[in-house]
């Protein structure tokens, strides 16, 4: 199990890590210390890590949201990381004075279901979402709530900090939404990989991806006119 202690020599070596299944069945997929490397230091830019920054890990580490989204990159510049499993509940007292979090569409969802959520103070907090189609209604309800939002799409094969968009302010959301495809969830127009579209279907290729050449993730894209990317669905 990689933690605090000993995240280095599995950087040094690599290691395997399973896919969540969210687009197909879940595999083993080995991260390459270059891979590893590459990754860490778009999500240090992307989510404007730093050594004084406080991160509250609630994803499962077995899975590359809950390892290599914030956790392992706040390791690499010598930040302060708490792991704790995601409780809906508790989330309000959890999050006190931390800086980033990464949460899944699934726990925003429950969030928003709590009694108090319209009291949940995140204001200046980081938060990236990812693992599965971010919709507006999640963006929107999370910037109420004083956060500092990242819409994000990666895979286990690349990034996972790979293409997003961040959302500072109601105004920004109320502007996208205004562009919006009428179909598909926004993945993002900050772009931190190659990309190509072909028939539809989103090929990557870059540093932050384990394989050399263009890999197709099999999601069906397209782009508005703004240059934003959205996710139609799996092929």
């Amino acid at each position: 199990m990689i933690n605090e202690n000993n995240w280095q020599s599995f950087m040094q070596d690599g290691f395997e890590l399973k896919s969540s299944g969210t687009t197909g069945a879940p595999k083993i997929i080995f991260q390459s210390p270059e891979k590893l490397h590459a990754a860490n230091k778009v999500a240090l830019v992307a989510q404007n890590i730093t050594a004084q920054s406080r991160v509250l890990t609630v994803c499962r580490m077995s899975h590359a949201g809950g390892l290599l989204a914030q956790t392992l990159p706040a390791w690499s510049v010598g930040a302060i990381v708490e792991i704790k499993p995601f409780n809906a509940f508790t989330f309000a007292r959890d999050i006190k004075g931390f800086t980033h979090t990464h949460l899944t569409p699934t726990h925003c969802e429950l969030l928003r279901q709590t009694k108090n959520f319209n009291r949940l103070d995140l204001n200046g907090v980081f938060v990236a979402c990812g693992s599965d189609s971010v919709t507006f209604e999640i963006i929107e309800a999370f910037v109420e709530r004083g956060a500092i939002f990242m819409c994000n799409w990666g895979m286990t094969e690349i990034g996972p900090i790979t293409i997003n968009t961040v959302f500072d302010s109601l105004a920004k959301v109320k502007h996208y939404r205004q562009q919006a495809l009428v179909e598909g969830t926004l993945m993002g127009d900050r772009y931190y990989c190659e990309h190509k579209i072909v028939e539809d279907e989103l090929w990557v290729r870059g540093d932050v991806c384990v394989h050399h050449d263009w890999f197709n993730t099999h999601d069906r894209v397209a782009l508005n006119v703004q240059g934003a990317m959205y996710h139609l669905g799996r092929r």
